[in-house]
């Protein structure tokens, strides 16, 4: 059954719908149009072939065009969310293992290239980058607040170098923290918040 839907940029008339799984708690798309996902729990394990990966990337027919293949620290179990940076892809998620724990990924589509590092916090729910500095936040449960954290990449290790908790205009919205070319727009109740990564 399809859950996507490709609307025309210079039209606004529906282009194509397909399916792209279940479950999904992070999604971007990038400049040249391609989907990324990052599956929740019951994507993954629920039996549905697409999500099945953890990880995916879509172009806008619908085809997938990119999965994780071994080359990720662990095993996915849940998306937290995504970002893009230029023609990079960031996928935010926590794997369910002993060793666990959450994970920045970046993926370079035009090369195939997928570096991952543990991530300074612990499930966030927005993150955006630019060049070796990014700003991640964790809302707080049922508050009109959210921690923000500004990191920095230093040698293999993304470092925490700011972290306070900030006052917003409505309760943070679950799922909708997306970052865009050094920009996380947070949605705070009936408001976009915009964040600056560097």
């Amino acid at each position: 059954m399809p859950n996507a839907v490709v609307f025309s940029l210079e039209s606004g008339e529906q282009e194509d719908t397909f399916c792209i799984g279940d479950d999904i708690p992070a999604l971007v798309t990038d400049r040249e149009g391609s989907i990324w996902t990052a599956y929740g729990d019951e994507g993954i394990y629920g039996g549905h072939p697409e999500s099945a990966a953890g990880l995916a990337g879509w172009n806008a027919e619908g085809h997938a065009t990119w999965a994780p293949d071994g080359r990720l620290p662990d095993l996915p179990l849940e998306g937290c969310t995504a970002a893009t940076e230029d023609d990079r892809v960031w996928l935010i998620w926590y794997s369910g293992s002993r060793r666990g724990g959450t994970f920045l990924t970046r993926i370079i589509p035009s090369t195939g290239e997928v570096t991952s590092w543990p991530s300074p916090v612990r499930d966030p729910d927005g993150f955006a980058v630019r060049g070796h500095r990014a700003v991640l936040t964790r809302r707080v449960h049922n508050r009109r607040s959210t921690e923000v954290v500004r990191t920095e990449l230093v040698g293999d290790t993304w470092s925490v170098t700011e972290r306070r908790k900030v006052r917003v205009p409505g309760r943070v919205v679950m799922r909708c923290g997306q970052g865009r070319d050094g920009f996380l727009w947070l949605r705070a109740g009936d408001t976009w918040l915009r964040i600056k990564a560097s």
